[in-house]
């Protein structure tokens, strides 16, 4: 659910990682209330037939800092990331707040439940961050750059991104559906998902209201990747009886196993409805 509170303040919009999962939505919602908006993304392309997104390695500090000069945004969301690249997710992040700050630009910087270790199960905005992945500990340096270059930039944790058939959590449980892929979904591996265009929405929504700091952005249910399984193949009409239950812990796949952001306080000053992946995924509806 889209909330606009404060959706004229802004005029321009730069949209990092623009082609991919999250980044797309932003770029389509903020088009949608009547901003300019910027695309950028490793290898560029057309965001919805509507911006082309320019090429832009973000690990190029001054190729960043030349673009988002150029660009002369309002507000910077940068979404793009690599899992397996330290340089890209973590670097990129301080160069692109490099790169806002000096261009006088808001930054929604987005960071991930991965940061935690999920020893204390229950995040609260004030935790302070434990990786035990190479990935997370890549996001919580990008943080903790983010935070020190500039102090009243948002960093908006969030978790798994879903609501698109080409999220990878929707494209792993459709290979296991149709028999194009094989494996186990863990029952250990516990998550808060969260809806993209509500992520979206919320995203922008903290850049127009001014806030800043940590904010904690997920949906409200905590599911394991099994049961996310389950309720897609019930949502498609399809056999869960094909897909196999497993556990992470046993697996020995490095990362957190049950992790889960509270988000009470964030949730209670946005408009924006955070929905609950058992409400999401049961809605055919609701892929963006």
């Amino acid at each position: 659910m889209v909330g606009t509170s404060g959706a004229g303040a802004l005029s321009r919009v730069l949209v990092t990682g623009a082609t991919g999962v999250l980044g797309r939505v932003v770029v389509g919602q903020a088009l949608a209330l009547g901003h300019d908006v910027v695309g950028i993304s490793r290898r560029g392309g057309q965001v919805g037939g509507r911006v082309e997104a320019e090429p832009l390695d973000v690990r190029d500090r001054p190729a960043v800092r030349r673009v988002v000069s150029a660009a002369r945004p309002d507000l910077v969301v940068h979404t793009a990331y690599a899992q397996d690249d330290w340089a890209t997710t973590a670097d990129g992040a301080a160069h692109v707040a490099l790169a806002a700050r000096s261009a006088g630009a808001r930054l929604v910087h987005v960071s991930s439940d991965v940061v935690f270790s999920g020893a204390d199960v229950m995040y609260a905005e004030r935790a302070l961050p434990d990786p035990v992945s190479p990935y997370g500990a890549a996001k919580a340096a990008a943080e903790t750059a983010v935070a020190a270059i500039d102090p009243s930039a948002v960093i908006a944790r969030t978790s798994l991104i879903m609501g698109s058939r080409d999220s990878p959590m929707e494209i792993r449980v459709g290979g296991l559906l149709d028999g194009t892929a094989t494996g186990e979904l863990f029952t250990d591996d516990i998550r808060c998902p969260v809806h993209v265009s509500d992520l979206a929405a919320a995203l922008l929504e903290l850049g127009f209201a001014g806030a800043r700091g940590i904010r904690h952005v997920t949906g409200p249910d905590a599911v394991s990747r099994f049961e996310i399984g389950e309720l897609i193949a019930a949502r498609d009409g399809l056999d869960r009886g094909v897909l196999r239950p497993g556990s992470r812990r046993e697996a020995g796949v490095p990362g957190p196993l049950d992790v889960r952001l509270d988000c009470s306080w964030t949730q209670s000053q946005l408009r924006t409805v955070l929905r609950g992946a058992r409400d999401f995924l049961s809605d055919p509806e609701a892929l963006d």
